[in-house]
């Protein structure tokens, strides 16, 4: 997969400004999180800054509250979404051997189903 070398062409920069649809279960001044096209669970969300980061070894120590942010919003949506008592999954994958396909750093969340440990 060819990765995004700017804003213009990055696929999650795109749905912040509104030029591909998406739907998204919240919306603030730092970050989106919408509902994945694929989904690897029964509820999948994708949560973003809208502040365009390629990968996790593109934060700064400036990024410190915003991680934590996307972070704080993974638990109100498992609590809003009805499984955060039972459990979830957050995740970031880094790079291609991560997994990551869309180099705009996103935590995924995953619930309504158990999960296996380890992870594929």
């Amino acid at each position: 997969m060819r990765m995004a070398t700017s804003e213009d062409d990055c696929l999650f920069c795109k749905i912040r400004d509104g030029k591909i649809p998406a739907q998204k279960v919240h919306e603030d001044d730092r970050a989106l999180a919408f509902r994945d096209i694929k989904p690897m669970a029964p509820t999948h969300l994708v949560i973003v800054p809208r502040k365009h980061i390629a990968t996790l070894n593109d934060l700064t120590v400036e990024d410190e509250a915003l991680v934590g942010h996307l972070h704080l919003i993974a638990r109100d949506l498992a609590a809003r979404e009805g499984f955060a008592a039972q459990g979830y999954r957050t995740l970031f994958n880094t790079n291609s051997h991560g997994g990551q396909t869309v180099f705009h750093i996103h935590l995924h969340l995953l619930g309504g189903r158990h999960f296996a440990w380890p992870p594929g």
